[in-house]
């Protein structure tokens, strides 16, 4: 059985809520899928976590997009 470690995050109350509504309709545990998302979106490329973080100013987002679907595009060639 592999290690886990437990962490407490702090949710703005929509993020919980919706956090919540996906449990429910999927009928996972809320830990279960946070920690799907956290292993997921530490395995993702920097430009893709800079993405999800918000870290691009709003007038390059578009550009930043198409880069890296270009760049995964280009990978499964």
């Amino acid at each position: 059985m592999a290690q886990t470690i437990i962490s407490r995050y702090e949710l703005l109350p929509e993020a919980k809520k919706g956090l919540e509504e996906i449990s429910e309709a999927k009928g996972m545990t809320q830990v279960a899928i946070l920690a799907r998302l956290l292993e997921w979106f530490t395995q993702q490329p920097e430009l893709v976590q800079g993405a999800v973080l918000g870290l691009y100013p709003k007038e390059i987002q578009m550009e930043v997009a198409e880069l890296i679907l270009k760049k995964m595009a280009g990978k499964k060639k």
